[in-house]
């Protein structure tokens, strides 16, 4: 087991250091995954003096392994299935459905949830720097991505604090630019790199929210 980063917060303040050439500017925004990927990308939009939004992203877990991706679900429509997980374990085509609608029923509530407290944020010509708090098997971020390339940016930057050399290697040809802190060569679970990985909650996500909301005001 090995750690890197305090918590969510000194993750973020990490990768704000690697992204300051983007401060300050009219055509950047940051985008995080909630809940965990919220406290990462606020610190990082602070520093940057730009707007912070979400884009929600379900993962869909192999029942009983839920931290386990198979898949994950986005706002549109969109499922990204893991090819591998799924042939490995076997997993019916039923199965996936079911746990995908489940998901989908969440992925609704976040989005009213939210609603009222995430700032729109139209990426359409810009930098879009999009933020989790690390990536273990890449689906939800491969699901993100998607949704992000049909705004149309100027550019996609994928900003993580921990991610296993794969993963890494899987977006390079999915993003213009990938800005992560460590690599460890064997990574079975994003918390491994965190000395406190408390789960965010939604009342943390919207407080951070109006906060950004303020500040970049």
């Amino acid at each position: 087991m090995f750690t890197s980063f305090q918590n969510r917060v000194d993750a973020g303040r990490g990768l704000a250091e690697k992204l300051i050439r983007y401060a300050n500017r009219t055509d950047v925004v940051v985008l995080a995954l909630p809940r965990g990927g919220v406290p990462v990308a606020y610190e990082i939009a602070r520093t940057l003096q730009v707007p912070l939004g979400l884009l929600i992203v379900r993962k869909l877990g192999v029942p009983g392994q839920v931290e386990l991706a198979m898949g994950a679900i986005a706002p549109g429509d969109i499922q990204v299935i893991n090819e591998e997980v799924v042939r490995h374990l076997r997993i019916p085509d039923e199965t996936i459905r079911q746990v995908a609608a489940a998901e989908k029923k969440v992925l609704m509530g976040k989005e009213r949830l939210y609603h009222d407290h995430n700032q729109p944020v139209d990426g359409r010509g810009k930098t879009i720097i999009v933020v989790d708090d690390g990536i273990a098997t890449g689906s939800t971020m491969q699901a993100a991505v998607q949704i992000l390339k049909r705004q149309q940016p100027k550019r996609v930057v994928m900003a993580v604090p921990v991610a296993s050399p794969e993963v890494y290697a899987l977006f390079c040809g999915q993003v213009d630019e990938i800005v992560v802190l460590a690599r460890p060569t064997f990574l079975q679970s994003v918390g491994e790199a965190y000395a406190d990985f408390s789960p965010t909650t939604d009342a943390e996500v919207i407080d951070l929210l109006a906060s950004a909301r303020m500040a970049y005001a």
